[in-house]
């Protein structure tokens, strides 16, 4: 009985062993910290539990406002970086071997340089004293800012982009070799229009691989703090999720309830998006 124990405990640590750091890691950093906040988001100050905190974020408009802002700002940066991305991705895969590495070193850079250093880099570019907008007020002789307001609606749009196009081509840059040459070949021979091919064989192919990096674009904007908390300084600033749990935090000591429902509520946007984005790489590998 003991030599029987001992040797499913030699394989059951053979088998998991390693992954046990990190899955703690895992437990500690995600887990026990997203059920904490599934407990405030219900936990009442009476000690009951209810949907109390639910209907005053619902019943506030300022959290409405965030709510609306975080999921059009999502969809909208998801959509242009998908627009942008993938011809972009379709060009750099018929480069040759030298211009694709200048540009894939280039995107790389580009995905990873978020965070307040970008934030400062357009509100030095773009802002009311930015240095290109001194120089157009010089050029064009105009009084007026002629960019958007980098905290507003359309500001954030020209910040996020710089780094969701790149971060959209690097993510869907693979999935274009699934789609080889020999097929339009193929199509050629068989007197198909090039046209017809991308109507037929081409975006019926592409198209859950694309979809997949509109779900992960969506879902990395949405979730972004960073970036929003330092363009958007100003009041009249865009409200997004993010930045009302931040707000919360840093404003109240007590009654954080409102901050556990937004957090909750990006979860379920989070994992939401994960479904789907699985149903669309399930969909995908039938062709890898």
């Amino acid at each position: 009985m003991t030599s029987h124990v001992e040797g499913a405990a030699r394989r059951f640590l053979t088998r998991w062993g390693p992954a046990l750091p990190l899955l703690a890691f895992t437990l500690v950093t995600l887990v026990l910290p997203a059920l904490r906040l599934v407990h405030d988001t219900f936990a009442l100050p009476d000690g009951s539990y209810g949907l109390g905190h639910v209907a005053k974020v619902i019943a506030n408009p300022v959290d409405r406002q965030a709510v609306a802002g975080s999921l059009a700002l999502g969809c909208v940066q998801a959509t242009l970086a998908t627009a942008i991305g993938a011809p972009a991705a379709w060009l750099i895969t018929r480069m040759r071997l030298g211009g694709r590495a200048f540009w894939l070193s280039l995107m790389n850079v580009a995905a990873n340089f978020a965070g307040i250093g970008l934030a400062f880099g357009f509100v030095a570019l773009i802002g009311s004293t930015g240095m290109l907008t001194l120089v157009l007020r010089a050029l064009l002789g105009v009084e007026d800012n002629p960019f958007p307001s980098t905290g507003s609606f359309s500001g954030m749009n020209i910040v996020y982009l710089y780094f969701n196009v790149p971060m959209f081509v690097l993510l869907t840059l693979p999935a274009l070799s699934v789609l080889k040459d020999d097929w339009q070949e193929a199509a050629a021979v068989c007197k198909a229009t090039r046209r017809q091919f991308w109507r037929h064989v081409g975006i019926p192919v592409l198209a859950p691989f694309v979809a997949a990096g509109w779900l992960l674009v969506f879902t990395w904007t949405i979730g972004v703090y960073a970036v929003a908390y330092a363009v958007a300084a100003s009041p009249g600033s865009q409200k997004l999720i993010t930045l009302q749990i931040g707000t919360t935090l840093e404003s109240s000591v007590f009654g954080l309830g409102r901050a556990a429902v937004l957090s909750v509520l990006l979860m379920i946007l989070a994992v939401g998006a994960t479904v789907l984005y699985r149903q669309c790489v399930k969909r995908a590998a039938r062709w890898l």
